[in-house]
């Protein structure tokens, strides 16, 4: 009985020069697939730097258009641009810091420090931001956040005449304004508790005059009360005003019909 050995592996019979040549195949095969690929990865990065440089330079150009408009005093269609703009740019500090230039002129307090605080977290390190900041908080009545952000400001710049002279000095004006009104207020709240507090005079009720008073008006209830009226109405239609006595009351005759005190 014969027995069985290993199998025979599948391509033993292929000669040697044949083998050489299919490996050298895969080989080249490899290389043009290789750079295939490579070449798709820089073409795709091309395409990305090329959208991005497109992109930057037309949100120049609308940054560029709502500055003019804004110089026109045409600041809703200003806005517009710098809108557009964003949609391109997201992380441009200078259009947030424009548009709140541009609300605080139109008196829309809480969108300005909005588009300030954008600014000021996409690039803390521009004064110009920190400065609008402080505008439009102080537009708010947040006096004592508009001088951090001035400070801040001057920290960045300390050699800024414009925020140190105008805008930080205006704002510790006001402080010390709001202070003393403040204080005045407190005042005034202090002085109308001390009057409510007071106490009721204290008046003598056993003088001669409260008593004088008290025995007169006694009196005058007497004799009020000692004589009482009532009102007559015949039947001929006759009004008549009758007093009585207690001691002796009127009869009213046989046509009376109607009485009333």
């Amino acid at each position: 009985m014969a027995s069985f050995g290993w199998k025979r592996k599948i391509g033993e019979k292929v000669s040697k020069a044949t083998s050489q040549q299919f490996e050298a195949e895969a080989a080249d095969d490899k290389d043009v697939g290789d750079d295939d690929d490579t070449n798709w990865v820089h073409a795709a990065k091309r395409r990305k730097e090329i959208l991005l440089e497109d992109c930057v330079r037309r949100s120049k150009e609308l940054k560029d258009e709502g500055a003019n408009l804004a110089e026109n005093r045409r600041y809703r269609e200003a806005l517009v641009k710098w809108d557009e703009a964003l949609q391109l740019t997201p992380e441009d500090a200078t259009l947030y810091e424009m548009k709140s230039q541009v609300l605080m002129s139109l008196h829309e307090m809480f969108p300005a420090v909005h588009a300030a605080e954008m600014a000021v977290q996409r690039n803390p390190r521009s004064w110009d931001a920190w400065q609008t900041l402080g505008r439009a908080q102080l537009g708010l009545g947040e006096i004592a956040l508009a001088i951090r952000s001035f400070q801040v400001s001057l920290h960045i710049f300390p050699m800024n005449p414009e925020v140190w002279k105008e805008d930080l000095s205006w704002a510790r004006k006001l402080q010390e304004q709001q202070k003393a009104t403040k204080t005045e207020s407190v005042q005034a709240l202090a002085k109308g508790k001390e009057l409510a507090q007071e106490s009721i005079p204290d008046y003598d009720f056993e003088s001669d005059e409260i008593v004088a008073v008290c025995a007169a008006i006694a009196e005058k209830e007497k004799a009020l009360s000692a004589a009482k009226t009532m009102v007559i109405v015949s039947a001929s239609g006759t009004v008549e005003t009758v007093t009585e006595q207690d001691n002796c009351p009127a009869t009213p005759d046989e046509t009376l019909f109607i009485r009333a005190r």
